[in-house]
């Protein structure tokens, strides 16, 4: 499934043009145009899904083995440090195009990407509450 006015899927059709590093049936992997840092990649699927909750289960998998083989690559390519694997769900999640697509984000000592949050606490019980509310309906 294609929506018209997706960027991502237009990238992903072939009909933007990009710098393609990975492609295969059900995902596309670029380079981004705007990178937080040299090599910083982004992977989306073919078949337009507004966030990770729009993926098949299959398609969930999928990514991460597509993200860590392509992550081995860019640590090695560019001697890198670390590497953020980052992917948002929703506009107050910093979502800003909504077909879902995971970042990978090469890091290196002193650069300047930044990606931080201010933690919070849970009141006494509450941990524990939100914990198996989650685990019953799992």
């Amino acid at each position: 499934m294609k929506k018209d006015e997706c960027i991502f899927c237009k990238i992903a059709a072939g009909e933007i043009p990009s710098a393609c590093v990975y492609e295969d049936d059900d995902f596309k992997a670029i380079l981004d145009i705007s990178p937080a840092s040299k090599g910083h990649v982004i992977i989306i699927p073919k078949n337009h899904a507004d966030n990770i909750f729009d993926l098949t289960k299959d398609e969930a998998a999928k990514v991460f083995v597509i993200a860590a083989n392509i992550g081995k690559i860019l640590m090695n390519e560019l001697n890198c440090d670390g590497l953020n694997v980052l992917q948002n769900n929703g506009a107050a999640a910093g979502q800003t195009v909504f077909h879902f697509h995971m970042h990978l984000i090469p890091r290196f000592e002193n650069d300047k990407v930044k990606i931080t949050w201010t933690s919070t606490k849970y009141i006494e019980g509450e941990m524990d509450q939100l914990a198996k509310a989650i685990k019953e309906k799992l």
